[in-house]
């Protein structure tokens, strides 16, 4: 098991729950996890973010397994945001609108099943927004000349933390490598709603 951070670099949350009854949790995988943690740390209504691993068949997988493809999981972030500020469906726009969802296992230059597209939800509720979301998205997406989306969608089975040094990189080295980038297309959902 990885030793965790005990504070968020950039904002001094804990890494690690239990959460406020009023917080919700997503796993989300973008491409290399980096930047996408950056994303979310960003947006509003966000308390915590943390970057590990999920979707594969390795218990406690390091880096080096993952980067191998052999274990099946995906470099992902777990998404702690507060309900009463923000909503799943600003999350799940923020997810959208940040990576290329039509690139099967990779984004950009980063090349590997670790670096595909993927939603791990933690109940029926957020399958259905996920599900939602992604018919709405690809909508937009053909309608830019994208193809199809192949972001797997899947019910969250166990999320392990990554290594330390991998917790908030951005924040720490503001000029590492970044990968993101998004199609352009903008995501219809969570428009209009007051974000604090």
């Amino acid at each position: 098991m990885m030793p965790v951070p005990a504070a968020h670099f950039i904002n001094g949350s804990p890494l690690v729950g239990p959460w406020p009854a009023m917080y919700e949790t997503l796993v989300v995988g973008m491409g290399c996890f980096w930047g996408a943690e950056r994303k979310f740390w960003q947006a509003p209504g966000v308390h915590s973010t943390s970057v590990g691993y999920a979707g594969g068949s390795t218990p406690h997988p390091s880096y080096e397994q993952v980067c191998s493809g052999r274990t099946g999981h995906t470099e992902v972030v777990l998404v702690v945001f507060d309900t009463a500020a923000t909503s799943l469906d600003v999350m799940l726009r923020v997810f959208w609108e940040n990576h290329n969802p039509t690139q099967g296992n990779r984004q950009g230059n980063d090349i590997g099943t670790q670096y595909r597209s993927a939603i791990y939800f933690s109940h029926d509720a957020q399958r259905a927004a996920a599900e939602a979301s992604r018919e709405l998205f690809q909508r937009e997406l053909t309608a830019a000349g994208f193809g199809a989306i192949t972001t797997e969608i899947a019910p969250l089975d166990e999320y392990f933390y990554a290594e330390e040094y991998h917790q908030q990189y951005l924040g720490k080295n503001p000029n590492g490598y970044c990968g993101m980038g998004g199609t352009g297309v903008t995501c219809p959902i969570g428009y209009g709603e007051q974000i604090y």
